[in-house]
């Protein structure tokens, strides 16, 4: 398990959403996690709205992160929760199911969805990484959803500017082809007065036999 942050990524001025879900469950640690998430946004992204929508465990963040991905008002969402892990299988598989329902959401609504849903060995893990700030992984989650938005949001006003160039693409072809056709035409014009003018020089010469 990671003990680092990633560096502080510029600060942006957009009117940004960003939407917390977080779980109740192990909530002491889950509101570290948002908290610092919150507050890490609010610098990152002075000007952004932020709220935060709770759910019962980490198993029901899926179906409300997918609705609010469905909506597209967010530019970006953050699950929030813990998974403490006991003697049985629970923990690995519930932290596996969560995962691979947040990236299909992520992947199927094109909404960038940061997964801070993490799953500990013991509390001291989760202390470290929810409550204390040195390797906080909310201020990790805040920080990465604050960067994949502005990257996002730079692709699909690239995206818009390929849609005009792809317009003006299509120009050059029509004219082209235009070209093609004229200049077929003008064969066939030619072919014609061609075949026109040998038709009259065989019919003079017929005239002058007889």
């Amino acid at each position: 398990m990671s003990r680092t942050v990633p560096p502080r990524p510029v600060l942006i001025d957009a009117n940004c959403t960003f939407v917390i879900v977080a779980s109740q469950f192990n909530a002491h640690y889950v509101e570290g996690l948002v908290e610092h998430a919150r507050q890490e946004l609010h610098a990152l992204a002075p000007n952004a709205a932020i709220s935060v929508q709770r759910v019962p465990g980490a198993f029901e963040i899926p179906v409300v992160v997918g609705e609010l991905a469905s909506q597209a008002k967010a530019d970006a969402l953050i699950a929030c929760g813990v998974i403490l892990k006991g003697k049985t299988d629970h923990a690995q598989n519930l932290s596996r199911s969560v995962t691979d329902a947040l990236q299909r959401i992520a992947v199927g609504h094109g909404v960038p969805v940061i997964n801070a849903v993490l799953s500990f060995d013991n509390e001291i893990q989760a202390r470290e990484r929810c409550l204390e700030n040195k390797i906080n992984r909310g201020t990790e989650a805040a920080r990465a959803a604050v960067e994949i938005a502005d990257v996002m949001s730079k692709l699909r006003g690239k995206s818009f500017l390929w849609g005009n160039d792809e317009r003006r693409g299509k120009r050059p072809s029509s004219t082209i082809s235009g070209a093609i056709f004229n200049t077929a035409k003008g064969r066939s014009r030619s072919t014609i007065s061609g075949n026109f003018a040998r038709r009259r020089h065989a019919s003079a010469s017929l005239r002058n036999r007889l």
